[in-house]
């Protein structure tokens, strides 16, 4: 099982995933429309205002549809609701699916026209040249709440500019989660990628294989480069060139593909190279699987399904370790940015600012998913953020603590070592990384001549956004 000291922790509720990624399908955007609630206990009193101005006009906001649900609706019902009324701005949000995001901001870029604010789940580093910075307002934040967290700034600044293109108003963590029952009967550990490539047959010959994505969707990208992390195959180094096909990085490299190679032959099926965001969920829910890596939807949609059986067999560990280290991606990074054809762009940074002071609410009402961008945002950081999820009451009691583990030792950035730019947010909006594994691990290419490849393809890349000023 984990590690003892990365052993499990508490609990909360949410809808199947899948339902929630029907919702933006066509590139629909669906309006929420709720009625106001109280929110005190939580702590919000609503947001600060300006100390000499009051705000007016619109404000309109697109982000995706949130894998819990009910967050959705307190944001859209209360939380944005209470913050129009305030400051007398009519907010309108629109939701979609997550897997539509990037081709609807290239739609508004293309067009000049759209919303004020825009979340993305990863970091739009190659959007720079249409975003207004937000230096501004990230300063300000942090002279109130101190020191942003490092997968925040890591993502959100871009040091050739030395400006930040993004607001990293929250992150998930990214845990294994898994059947209990299922490792013990099979005698499986999860303390190294080494027991899981060893436990894999037979899990799978238990009728419960793996379930580790390698298809284009953005759980298989946040898994596969964290894995290369776990094995030191970096593709950038600290100062955003590239070395994927140079010393240790393509040793390391090599080693994660071989060994996804063997758990997919040993432990998985072919569904994993057609998998959408909410397949793994999917999969893991209907009992199949014995192991994921994803954010806590997994656990609070089995919370949710009614199903105790299942959610109580359905623990939290960190990601196993590789031979380099133990690190893994952020699940999303939810980073706002504000488009130069805005409208309303003192009223997107006003917005974003009182967001992150009343981040605590956003914090419970997501049960635990939504981390802030600034740890400072709920007052006692990580110490008060293990208290908070202790309180949850489903079982294992205490299995949501270790989120905090994860958040404040196993969370990099896209990109580490190096920062989030524009070079990694092409290759993962191109889902490349995902596309090495999978030819890999259906014999189409070596290891050694993947990773040759595509290091061939990351360079391309990299003279391409040189040549633009942004790294």
């Amino acid at each position: 099982m984990a590690d003892t000291a990365d052993e499990l922790e508490g609990q909360g509720s949410t809808l199947n995933r899948g339902e929630l990624l029907k919702r933006g399908a066509a590139a629909t955007f669906a309006v929420g429309m709720f009625g106001a609630l109280s929110d005190r206990a939580l702590g919000f009193y609503g947001p600060l205002k300006y100390a000499h101005k009051q705000l007016s006009g619109e404000l309109r906001i697109l982000q995706w549809a949130h894998f819990v649900p009910p967050y959705d609706t307190w944001l859209d019902n209360t939380y944005i609701k209470g913050w129009g009324e305030k400051n007398d701005v009519d907010v309108k949000i629109d939701h979609i699916n997550n897997a539509l995001l990037f081709s609807t901001a290239s739609s508004e870029v293309a067009a000049q026209s759209g919303h004020d604010l825009f979340q993305f789940l990863n970091p739009p580093s190659s959007f720079q040249k249409q975003i207004v910075p937000v230096t501004d307002i990230v300063q300000e934040v942090t002279r109130k709440l101190g020191k942003m967290s490092e997968v925040g700034h890591r993502s959100c600044y871009n040091p050739r500019t030395k400006q930040y293109f993004g607001f990293p108003d929250n992150y998930a963590p990214d845990p294994v989660q898994y059947r209990k029952s299922h490792l013990e009967e099979a005698g499986v550990s999860l303390r190294t990628w080494e027991d899981v490539r060893k436990g894999a047959a037979k899990l799978k010959q238990n009728g419960h294989p793996v379930g580790l994505g390698m298809s284009n969707e953005i759980d298989s990208n946040m898994f596969l480069i964290s894995l290369l992390y776990c094995y030191g195959g970096f593709i950038q180094n600290e100062e955003g060139r590239i070395v994927f096909n140079q010393g240790s990085n393509r040793r390391g490299a090599i080693q994660a593909l071989e060994l996804m190679r063997d758990i997919f032959r040993n432990g998985m099926t072919d569904e994993v190279f057609a998998w959408t965001a909410a397949s793994n969920n999917q999969a893991f829910l209907a009992g199949r699987l014995s192991m994921a890596l994803n954010a806590i939807s997994i656990a609070r949609s089995a919370e949710a399904s009614g199903n105790d059986a299942l959610a109580n067999d359905t623990y939290l560990a960190s990601i196993p370790r590789g031979p380099h280290m133990r690190m893994g991606n952020e699940h999303v990074m939810g980073v706002y940015v504000i488009w130069k054809f805005a409208q309303n762009k003192q009223n997107a940074k006003r917005f974003l600012v009182d967001q992150q002071l009343a981040y605590r609410s956003h914090f419970v009402r997501s049960q635990f998913y939504n981390f802030p961008g600034w740890t400072g945002a709920i007052k006692g950081g990580f110490n008060q953020i293990k208290k908070m999820a202790a309180t949850d009451t489903h079982r294992p009691r205490g299995k949501y603590t270790i989120l905090t583990r994860i958040a404040e030792r196993y969370t990099a950035n896209v990109g580490y070592p190096g920062f989030s730019n524009a070079v990694i947010d092409e290759i993962f909006q191109r889902y490349l990384i995902p596309q090495m594994f999978a030819e890999v691990a259906q014999g189409k290419s070596s290891p050694a001549d993947a990773v040759r490849r595509y290091d061939q393809q990351f360079k391309r890349l990299y003279r391409k956004w040189r040549g633009q000023g942004l790294v």
